[in-house]
């Protein structure tokens, strides 16, 4: 690398933006790594590598293919604890679910200029589009992005760039403002079609982003949580445990997580040693996991429960199996609950 090329940081989400604006720049002979804030709500790899049904869907962490095919480095940073405080106590309020967007970004490009200024890089660099996400993509939002993570003039949006005053970079002439963009709008029609010019044929296209927050049923299942334990503490176990199987709450005091199929039944047995759990044993049935209290009527509510999604649910009875963290086992038969007898405000 020659001693007047200068250095950027891309944060990689392992979606097609980041993925053009961070080519854009290395057409401009900059030198460019990625980076990638690991908050434990990323969409990618847990459910498909954990369901049996996904078994034919491509397996891989996004960022790390993004990287490779744009042939830069990749350094993935975890920053789930610092994370928290973003999550908790968003200055800037919620989306339409649990996402706190703008705090987000702003938290993630602090964090970015943290790491260049500590590995000697020159400025920022991300694939935000002006007009794309409604909450930390508008035209008054993406300044407060830059002024409140202290980046300022060093974070460039190549995609969007003509929309926005020059920065620090166009300045002083590292990067030509004429070979970047002005991308605008949620279409991502002009994204598409550069990706054709680029050469790029495969690329993550994710429905609504790459995080669960922005998800409404996984924030239900967050706030439930939390409800529960009368507090807004989590671990990486909690947040990972609310992407699988059917989560059913009888009672305040207790919640059931349902394997919906072989490979949620193979993932939640890893827990056994953890929580108490639950399988049929007269009947071919799923795992399902107790997050909370029982007492000897909530265990047969329980078993019940299970034996309902169960290849028992139409017999007369189903034997179970109890088994607490430390392995002790303990028989159980019931007679399954009847459909309409499980309410539907049960489901989280």
């Amino acid at each position: 690398m020659s001693k007047n090329t200068h250095k950027a940081i891309s944060l990689i989400s392992g979606g097609l933006d980041s993925m053009l604006s961070t080519q854009l720049l290395l057409d401009q002979g900059v030198h460019v790594e990625g980076i990638n804030f690991f908050t434990g709500f990323c969409v990618e790899g847990h459910t498909h590598a954990i369901r049996k049904k996904d078994k034919k869907k491509e397996k891989r962490n996004n960022a790390l293919w993004v990287a490779e095919q744009l042939g830069i480095k990749l350094h993935i940073i975890d920053v789930i604890e610092e994370y928290k405080s973003v999550l908790l106590n968003p200055v800037h309020g919620y989306g339409q679910n649990m996402n706190p967007c703008l705090d987000c970004k702003g938290f993630m490009v602090r964090k970015a200029l943290e790491w260049i200024k500590e590995n000697d890089f020159d400025f920022i660099i991300t694939g935000e589009v002006m007009g794309q996400r409604p909450m930390s993509q508008r035209r008054d939002t993406m300044p407060v992005i830059a002024r409140e993570s202290g980046a300022g003039d060093l974070l460039l949006r190549p995609l969007c760039a003509k929309h926005l005053p020059e920065t620090y970079p166009e300045q002083q002439g590292w990067v030509d403002r004429e070979k970047l963009l002005s991308f605008h709008g949620r279409s991502r029609k002009p994204q598409m079609a550069l990706a054709e010019e680029m050469g790029f044929k495969d690329y993550s296209q994710p429905a609504g982003g790459c995080c669960f927050l922005t998800d409404a049923n996984y924030s239900a299942k967050l706030v439930d949580l939390w409800k529960a334990r009368g507090n807004r503490e989590y671990s990486l176990d909690d947040i990972i445990l609310l992407k699988v199987g059917r989560h059913i709450r009888p009672k305040p005091s207790f919640k059931l997580i349902v394997a919906r199929e072989e490979g949620e039944s193979r993932f939640l047995h890893g827990y056994r040693y953890r929580y108490k759990s639950l399988t049929t044993i007269s009947h071919a049935g799923p795992v399902v996991l107790i997050i909370g209290e029982l007492d000897a009527e909530d265990l047969v509510l329980a078993a019940q429960i299970t034996a309902r999604f169960s290849q028992g649910r139409d017999d007369s009875e189903v034997t179970l199996q109890l088994e607490d963290s430390e392995n002790k086992k303990q028989s159980v038969t019931v007679v399954p609950i009847k459909a309409d007898k499980v309410l539907p405000e049960w489901y989280v």
